[in-house]
């Protein structure tokens, strides 16, 4: 059995891709987006609120942060334990492949084994993949959209994991997706998972 993996990556490091390529390999379930959708069910709370607190920091969020602290802080808290316990759920029916969200201290905290992985890349590769993503090849748009996502997931990270992003303490394995290739990195991880299966 491979067990439960969880992956962090940097935006347009094809952490998502590799996932996916990961989960059908191992013919195990991935959950990205799914995780929010099945917080939202379970609370009742609105999509499109979840969606956009759960990772944007912006100048907006930042200056509702300081005239409504408690109130901004007390909203981002309740989200997150409404998808903590949607990942803990979502772990608990067998082996998957869990893609950000804090994932990995998650897990950790409720004492539950995971191999954690992080994807990450230079920017020359980033950037390619990141003008897919947003449908432009200005590299205004694509550097603002790449330090934009950058600046929320290490704050996301920060704030509910209580770690540092990008920190190899907090992963069994951290690969660049840039020089290795999609194709290896998913070959290492698989590999990685049937170890730690056994």
């Amino acid at each position: 059995m491979s067990g439960i993996i969880t992956i962090s990556r940097d935006y347009g490091a094809g952490g998502h891709t590799i996932a996916r390529r990961v989960a059908h390999e191992l013919g195990i379930e991935i959950y990205d987006r799914d995780i929010i959708r099945s917080a939202v069910k379970d609370s009742g709370l609105d999509t499109s609120v979840i969606e956009r607190e759960e990772e944007e920091i912006s100048r907006a969020d930042a200056f509702l942060r300081m005239i409504t602290p408690a109130a901004y802080v007390d909203r981002r808290e309740a989200i997150h334990e409404i998808e903590s316990r949607a990942i803990l759920m979502l772990a608990s029916k067998g082996p998957c492949v869990i893609i950000g969200r804090c994932a990995d201290a998650i897990l950790d905290k409720a004492n539950i084994d995971s191999l954690n992985v992080f994807i990450y890349a230079d920017d020359i590769h980033r950037a390619a993949c990141i003008s897919e993503l947003i449908g432009s090849k200005n590299p205004s748009d694509i550097k603002k959209a790449m330090k934009k996502t950058d600046a929320a997931r290490t704050s996301y990270y920060q704030q509910f994991a209580g770690r540092r992003w990008g920190d190899y303490h907090n992963y069994n394995l951290m690969l660049d997706s840039g020089m290795l290739g999609y194709d290896t990195c998913v070959k290492l991880i698989c590999e990685a998972a049937r170890v730690m299966g056994n």
